[in-house]
């Protein structure tokens, strides 16, 4: 398996560092059976979106910013179903501090909450929703994330679950590794390398300076 040189980590958040993929489909369907929309047409492009795109795309004739509010403030307060991602605290306290940031597709508060609880840290650099004006798969949130941090896209290396993040990613010119979390390998095809559980990266720094990233 490879080895990937970087100076920078970014992550995803949910189906990555936190396993919300129940939580998400609940909310989402609670949401769509009382607006009268298909939820099985909302989870086929929710994962890796913003709330605000997924619901200007099923629900045109809705206030998508008002009900993105309402959804991500509800999620945030209600952490039922909410894990931690086996490996994911080991690895990120196994990366230099300033050397990593999340970049998600939903709200800073939402982010925040599932973090801690979980019991993650909260990253220096971490791009939510709330700051950046097109969300994956556009370029934008980790061209922030890599810009954040100090380092160019192309010294960074992601870690993504969704097809939308991975084409984000891709497009803002960072090497990226897709886990198996949430889609199946050949949903992420687009990825540099493709992993099953976060244990199989191991992150070393060499004499540079820089890191090492090895799949195992």
């Amino acid at each position: 398996m490879p080895t990937f040189v970087c100076s920078a980590i970014l992550f995803d958040l949910d189906g990555v560092l936190v396993d919300s993929t129940r939580a998400v489909d609940r909310e989402w369907r609670e949401w769509a059976a009382k607006k009268g929309v298909d939820g099985d047409a909302i989870m086929a492009i929710a994962h890796g979106v913003r709330t605000v795109e997924v619901i200007r795309r099923v629900a045109p004739h809705l206030d998508a910013a008002a009900e993105a509010a309402l959804i991500e403030n509800h999620e945030a307060g209600d952490q039922r179903g909410i894990t931690v991602m086996p490996g994911s605290i080991d690895l990120v306290r196994s990366i230099p501090e300033g050397r990593w940031g999340v970049v998600t597709s939903g709200s800073r508060l939402l982010a925040t909450n599932r973090l801690r609880f979980c019991g993650l840290p909260v990253p220096e650099v971490l791009v939510t929703s709330d700051d950046v004006t097109h969300g994956k798969p556009h370029p934008e949130p980790y061209l922030k994330g890599a810009g954040r941090l100090g380092f160019s896209p192309a010294d960074c290396l992601v870690i993504e679950d969704a097809p939308a993040g991975i084409q984000s990613a891709r497009a803002a010119g960072t090497t990226v590794i897709g886990i198996t979390s949430t889609y199946g390998v050949s949903a992420l095809e687009q990825a540099n390398a493709v992993i099953r559980k976060l244990g199989q990266i191991e992150v070393t720094v060499n004499g540079a300076g820089k890191l090492g990233v090895e799949v195992r």
